[in-house]
Formats: structure tokens, sequence, C-alpha cells
């Protein structure tokens, strides 16, 4: 059996993020608008989303072109615009409207972008596309029953879910004692500093087979169950961060098919 010093996690954080350390403002949580330009700067490039995150979801998308993909999440739009260039036709959606105006600046007035919340019905007919990815979002939300419903129908039979979440045993492992059982959905909450200034930032963690059963329940079958690697060519252009990444597990990311209503 596999000791659990032998499993090899990613515990730390960037420098920008690091544990909470008092009360929030549940007003302020969350609010991407406060700092919407500074993290899409600092976000653009660096290991853990150009070289990790992103290239992660783009490997399980695969061919796109002349696909419809709807970007839930889509931040500034830097997977948005990878999905674009591969020739997809891409919608996009944000809770944040300082992160759709990035967006906006980078893919241009044509593109179509919407604010809308993951929480609240999606502003789009059944059956509009035929993939959805969602980077790194689905980890904001307590309850994932009414976003996955949401997404599937807005997906075509036979469609995509092609989506990525922090990995819930590295999110287990990196709170303080006493930590809750890995066995909850239970949420932490981190602080991200931008320019001298710090934002909470609450995230909910729940067990893999938690998320299996709301797939399932969503109407959705895991075709693919990944634990991405860091880009090897992140060695090179980070040097002195790139072993504390190396071989690590950081995400746990889903290609999930849509079924017919009563398949598993």
């Amino acid at each position: 059996m596999e000791r659990s010093a032998d499993i090899h996690v990613t515990t730390g954080h960037p420098s920008w993020v690091s544990a909470a350390t008092g009360p929030v403002d549940p007003a302020q949580v969350n609010n991407y608008d406060a700092f919407a330009e500074a993290y899409s700067a600092e976000t653009e490039n660096n290991i853990m989303n150009a070289y990790w995150a992103r290239p992660a979801i783009m490997a399980l998308a695969g061919d796109v072109s002349g696909r419809r993909v709807l970007d839930v999440g889509c931040g500034s739009g830097p997977l948005a615009a990878a999905l674009r260039d591969r020739g997809a036709v891409v919608t996009a959606t944000d809770f944040s409207a300082g992160m759709l105006a990035l967006a906006r600046r980078r893919l241009g007035d044509d593109a179509d972008l919407r604010l809308a919340d993951l929480r609240d019905p999606l502003p789009f007919d059944d059956g509009s596309f035929d993939d959805v990815v969602a980077s790194l979002v689905l980890h904001y939300l307590k309850d994932w029953g009414p976003a996955l419903a949401e997404i599937r129908r807005v997906l075509r039979t036979g469609g995509r879910l092609i989506m990525s979440v922090h990995h819930p045993y590295v999110d287990h492992v990196s709170q303080p004692p006493p930590r809750p059982s890995y066995f909850s959905t239970t949420s932490f909450t981190d602080e991200w500093t931008f320019g001298g200034k710090s934002y909470p930032m609450t995230f909910w963690r729940r067990p893999l087979h938690a998320m299996i059963d709301a797939f399932a329940a969503a109407g959705f079958r895991v075709a693919v169950l990944d634990e991405p690697q860091v880009d090897p060519a992140a060695r090179e252009l980070f040097p002195d961060e790139y072993p504390d990444y190396e071989g690590k597990v950081g995400f746990v990311a889903f290609v999930l098919e849509a079924l017919e209503p009563g398949e598993s």
C-alpha cells in the first residue's frame, strides 16, 4: 500500500495566495471585479495557469474545428481565444463584468460574450452547443446540481462537458489542522493579494465520489478522468519553479458525455 508520504501533491500556492487568517465580509468574497486587471496579468503566462490548467483543457478538447463551444467562467478570455484559434465557434460567459471587459478587449467587439452566473439559468436555448468548457470554475459553487443541469440542458445529446477543478485530495491536505473529513463537502477561504491589497476567495471542496455522483445525476457519463501534469515546456521557462510542480498533482479534469434522458 502506498504511504501518504509518497504521494506527490502540490500543497503550496503562488506568492499572491495565502490562507485567510480572519473573518471576511461576505459581500467582498470572490469579487473578481475588484482585481480583474491584476489577476489577468498575473495568470496570463504563469506556470500554474498557462502551462498546467489551460493546456489540460485544450488537450482534452482535441479537435474543435467547427464545433459550437461555450466557455463558462471565461475570465479574461485566454481559453476562449485558444479554442477560437483552433476553429471553434466560441461563446463565453462570466459572472464578473470586469473580467468580461478584458475578454472583450482580447476577443474583439464581435465576440459573443454574456454576463451570466452559473447559479442561475443560462441565457441559451436547449442543445445550443457541442461542447462546454469549464476550467477551474465549479469549485466556487456549494451545490453543483443546478449548474450541471443547466450545462446539460444547453448541450446537445452526445455533446461534451470538459472541465477541471482543484484536486480534492490536494485541497484536503493543504488545509491546516484540524481538517474536516475528506468525505465531507466543505468550504475554505484563501486571500489573494494584488497591489498590496488582499481579497477573500472562498472555494468548496468535495470528495471525488461526490463529483461523480453529481455528474450522473445531471445526465452525464464520465468518458475521461485525468490528473494533468504540468507542461514540460515550463522546465526551461521557469527553472526555479518547475521542480515544485514536476510529477505532482494539482487539478482533476474530466470529459463528460451528455446522455439521452433516461440513459445511464
